[in-house]
């Protein structure tokens, strides 16, 4: 049907843009990401795989800690192995204190900026005013032996320095004393704390970052030890945990890992009905809403004690009440079972009993057919109001229905969102686990990206707030001074839900529709996935592994869509159609007749036609000649001879194109916004058909600025698009149609009102008086005196 004629007609001074400047330093879009990416190592290796020598420290933990439902406080010690499987001597350790966020001598505090205008925020307000007292407070650091190790703490960190150098091999035991205040999350925000329900008098508490942890130490970073500023997530080493946690005995929790001690904190009833969970197709309320509801009545003074333990984690959390609703369901996953588990006030229903734990399951089924199976025993759901956060096997999320059960689409949507999205961290970065405190979008971009297509295989037409190329063009199109690369450190990231959740999930659905397509990205996609189960990744072995398992080079796509802040606007200048000259002159002299009698007439010759009846040439037979009388557009036998010769001089592949009537078109085009991208083109055709073509990026390799291509079609075509299926972010569509499309704006009209007729401040106080007396029956003072003295 329709072929290509030319794949560019490209200027070959177009190659100017592979020397660009007096420099002669190479600035092609499709130059290869050698500067920008690391050099490929024995740890780390070129096909963006581990390498024969990677390794990766592991540290173990047996925590106890205790929370003070009365003074909202968490004391505990810990016990802590780390292993140094690293060919480097240690001469110091580093820690992770990320209470001391809360301190009040901390950087955060130091460097929060803010300002100040007509009006501000509660929130903003109270935070100006925040005398809390946060932050760990260390009672001891010892060795295996108690004996007092030196330390030193440098704000969010902890340096340890054991009596002899960590060798390789080695492994070494901390014991660490602390304690800390549980900061009001719903007043000073944060990704931990607590809730307090002013009506029942209970609080519900969602618990993280709750005890020292080992930071990292590799062959990328060194020791990972940037401070936490509030931003800038985690990175964790992998180990075992045993962890104890005391609480009021009326309470319920849940926490990462397995419960150890059921028949110690649950009843019977509940011991029954979680078994049976395992088996059931549908949530099975292990704790109904009437019994939490009792629970809420009472206070115990006793207290229990959950024993939990996590193999293979990298962190750990929980979350306790006695307002605590709890179902559950086994999801089959491989040749085992995982449990699905929600926890929630009943001020989350009916939404959460209806929709949580199904959303749970239907994640881990969603996620591991893109990745790798789920592999750990259980995975859980806690409401918590204004919060969205994950750590392995539990997270907590928003969500909250009005006090009348009823609750709008935005809500419903967002917490299925919202569960999908935290439930999906399990995967990146609990077990592909990326450096957060370094790079957001390793994990909350590519999480969002298996968000949208969880979301979808959840609902057709589910409102996705990212993923769809359309929803990010505001943000792309946006000022360039409050936008920076998706390849920028976390703390350092301006507008950050846009730049580490929004662009790289788009980037990546563009990629897997529109570059590599669904085949080619889901297998190399999966090979990334399971290649760094439970290992470190860095940028380089994300985007080196998707052009290692795909066979496809993406270098120009990476440095575009992640190197900088360029965007997507291609024009469809002009299309320009031709037909072939046949040299025939039966064929070419009548069609060029055609053409000049349908040129406009210009506006002197129209007049002059009824105003001068008979020229003089045409009342004087003796003026004319042979110009006169002679026809251009006859054929003559001369004419005729000169198309025979010609012919005689092709071959018959020549003359049957010459003969094809085939249509030509020259499409004009130009990048407007820096960006290259393939071009999706739309053909509708004369006799009402349509046809998609699909142009690699790569059309744009010679000159990136401006091409012209060449199609050839049987079909007159009558218009063309440019991305008819929104699919490239292109961030303005009105000059993507040929011929050009208007596209009407409507407006509002209103009645202008007078200045007179505007409330001025005695009318509004006389209005006020007014009021007053209907509601109190008497007059204010204003009122009686008129206002004046």
């Amino acid at each position: 049907m329709m072929r290509i004629f030319m794949k560019c007609l490209a200027l070959l001074l177009g190659c100017s843009l592979l020397l660009n400047g007096q420099d002669n330093e190479n600035r092609s879009k499709f130059r290869q990401l050698k500067q920008e990416l690391a050099t490929p190592n024995v740890y780390h290796n070129a096909a963006g795989a581990p390498g024969q020598y990677y390794y990766q420290q592991r540290a173990d933990y047996q925590i106890s800690v205790e929370l003070d439902d009365e003074k909202q406080r968490i004391s505990g010690s810990e016990v802590i192995t780390y292993y140094n499987n690293s060919p480097d001597e240690l001469s110091y350790l580093w820690i992770q204190l990320d209470q001391n966020m809360r301190a009040k001598d901390s950087d955060r505090r130091k460097t929060a900026t803010a300002t100040l205008g007509d009006s501000i925020s509660f929130r903003t307000f109270m935070a100006l005013h925040n005398d809390f007292d946060g932050g760990f407070k260390i009672e001891y650091v010892r060795d295996k032996n108690n004996r007092p190790l030196q330390h030193q703490i440098v704000s969010t960190m902890m340096r340890i320095d054991p009596t002899r150098p960590l060798k390789p091999g080695q492994s070494t035991v901390i014991k660490i004393k602390w304690w800390y205040n549980i900061n009001d999350r719903m007043k000073m925000g944060g990704r931990s704390g607590y809730e307090y329900f002013e009506e029942d008098g209970n609080y519900l508490y969602t618990i993280a970052q709750f005890f020292p942890r080992m930071a990292v130490y590799n062959a990328v970073e060194g020791w990972q030890h940037k401070q936490f500023l509030g931003r800038g997530e985690f990175a964790l080493e992998f180990g075992d945990y045993d962890v104890k946690i005391t609480v009021p005995a009326d309470h319920l929790l849940a926490a990462t890992g397995e419960l150890q001690n059921p028949a110690s904190v649950l009843s019977a009833k509940e011991r029954r009905r979680l078994q049976r969970a395992r088996t059931a197709s549908e949530p099975v309320i292990i704790r109904s809403q009437e019994e939490a509801v009792e629970l809420e009545k009472g206070r115990s003074t006793q207290k229990k004690t959950w024993h939990f333990r996590a193999k293979n984690v990298r962190d750990f959390a929980f979350a306790t009440s006695r307002k605590f609703i709890w179902d559950a369901m086994g999801v089959q996953m491989g040749n085992g079972t995982v449990m699905a588990m929600s926890y929630y006030p009943k001020e989350g229903n009916p939404l959460w009993e209806q929709y949580s734990t199904k959303v749970v399951a239907h994640t881990l089924k969603t996620y591991s057919k893109y990745t790798f199976d789920y592999p750990y025993p259980v995975a859980i759901s806690v409401h918590a109001a204004r919060i969205g956060m994950e750590y392995p096997m539990i997270c907590f999320n928003f969500g909250r229905p009005n006090a009348d059960g009823t609750y709008s689409k935005r809500t419903k949507y967002r917490m299925i969102g919202v569960i999908i999205h935290e439930i999906g961290h399990n995967y990146f970065p609990m077990i592909v686990n990326s450096d957060e405190r370094q790079w957001t979008w390793m994990d909350e971009g590519l999480n969002s990206f298996l968000q949208y297509l969880t979301e979808q295989e959840w609902e057709h037409d589910f409102p996705s707030r990212r993923g769809p190329a359309h929803k990010i063009v505001d943000y792309m199109k946006g000022d360039k001074n409050n936008i920076v690369p998706i390849m920028t450190n976390s703390e350092s990231i301006h507008q950050f839900g846009n730049n580490a959740y929004g662009k790289p999930a788009t980037a990546l659905n563009i990629l897997r529709e529109s570059v590599m397509g669904r085949e080619l990205f889901d297998f190399a996609f999966k090979v990334y996935s399971q290649r760094w189960m439970f290992k470190h990744p860095t940028p380089a072995d994300f985007f080196r592994t998707m052009e290692d398992a795909s066979g496809v080079d993406l270098d120009w796509y990476w440095r575009g869509w992640f190197y900088t802040t360029d965007h997507v606007d291609i024009s469809l200048d002009a299309v320009s159609w031709f037909r072939v000259d046949s040299r025939n002159p039966e064929v070419e002299k009548p069609i060029a007749r055609a053409d000049d009698a349908a040129q406009p007439e210009y506006i002197t010759d129209v007049r002059n036609r009824d105003l001068i009846k008979k020229t003089l040439i045409e009342q004087d037979a003796s003026l004319q000649d042979f110009y006169n009388r002679y026809d251009p557009y006859e054929s003559t036998i001369l004419d005729r001879e000169e198309y025979e010769k010609y012919l005689t001089g092709l071959d018959d592949e020549q003359r049957e194109l010459l003969n094809s009537d085939l249509n030509y078109y020259q499409l004009d085009f130009t990048n407007h916004g820096g960006l290259v991208m393939p071009l999706i083109l739309e053909y509708e055709y004369s006799d009402g058909t349509k046809e998609i073509e699909r142009v690699p990026a790569e059309v744009w390799r010679y000159r990136e600025n401006a091409i012209s291509r060449v199609i050839t079609s049987e079909k007159e075509i009558v218009a063309v698009t440019l991305d008819p299926f929104l699919e490239t972010a292109d961030v303005d569509i009105s000059n993507n149609y040929w011929p050009p499309r208007a596209k009407p704006s409507r407006f509002k009209l209103f009645k202008q009102r007078r200045l007179e007729d505007r409330e001025n401040p005695m009318q509004r106080l006389k209005r006020a008086d007014e009021r007053t007396r209907e509601i109190t029956g008497k007059d204010t003072e204003n009122s009686s005196s008129g206002g004046q003295e």
